[in-house]
């Protein structure tokens, strides 16, 4: 795929990670459609990448008529849709044992369904319109990138909620990939260490430097543009497929 002619769904698409890809994706000729739910954000967003080359669609990933209904809304204004990036996600900490009692099962559930649930719903839904597109090279008709994380491998004390829905994107990428191969969908998976994002913002500095410190090299935080140019450079190489790529700079999570 040439990033010019990406007809690509977004989500989570209107800070951090998910709008590094729009901004990529448009600056190289490609349009965007952001799933999100926060309105004043993807408003921004939009007034900041040009509404001709931008949509916001305010969006529940785990609601499936409401998915489905914008996915095929996306398609429209986009005239095609051929890529699905799926960064919308949720830290759910909590300890399984906590200071007040056990974590609650709400919140375990609410985790997992936008994480791992909400990417499954939305690369779906995509991968049902992208299968009947006209096949490029490679006869490929679409690609699908979930986002994951290192803590699929490594979660720390606080993160099994987190890690669970991670891990669940890990796992799902390979059986997805070799479903969808028969109608020319690549799946990737990117597993990101830890970025500068908003999530990441509202920590104190100085867990921002202890975070900082426990990369091998660089030692520093991934930038969201690193983690766009690795998602663009997926959407151009058709033999990347069924894989989660690690983006970490070397780093492994301690316990805590």
């Amino acid at each position: 795929m040439k990033l010019e002619s990406a007809r690509a769904i977004v989500t989570g698409g209107v800070s951090g990670l998910g709008f590094a890809v729009a901004k990529h994706l448009v600056a190289q000729g490609g349009k965007v459609a952001l799933f999100d739910v926060n309105e004043e954000k993807g408003l921004a967003a939009v007034a900041e990448l040009g509404d001709a080359n931008a949509k916001f669609f305010k969006t529940d990933v785990s609601h499936e008529a409401e998915v489905v209904s914008n996915v095929a809304a996306a398609k429209d204004f986009l005239g095609g849709l051929n890529a699905c990036v799926n960064c919308a996600g949720i830290l759910g900490a909590g300890r399984v044992l906590g200071k007040t009692g056990p974590m609650a099962l709400s919140q375990f559930q609410t985790t997992v369904m936008v994480n791992l649930v909400g990417s499954f719903n939305v690369a779906k839904a995509c991968a049902d319109l992208m299968q009947h597109n006209t096949a490029g090279d490679d006869n490929e008709r679409g690609v699908i990138i979930n986002t994951a994380s290192v803590a699929a491998y490594e979660g720390q004390i606080g993160q099994a909620a987190y890690s669970a829905s991670k891990g669940g994107v890990v796992g799902m990428t390979l059986p997805m990939a070799r479903e969808l191969a028969r109608f020319g969908i690549r799946v990737v998976t990117i597993a990101p260490g830890v970025f500068w994002t908003p999530m990441v913002d509202g920590m104190p500095e100085d867990v921002q430097k202890s975070l900082a410190a426990t990369i091998p090299y660089p030692s520093r935080l991934g930038r969201p543009e690193e983690y766009a140019d690795l998602a663009a450079y997926i959407l151009t190489n058709t033999y990347i497929n069924g894989e989660t790529i690690r983006l970490d700079g070397a780093t492994r999570l301690a316990p805590k």
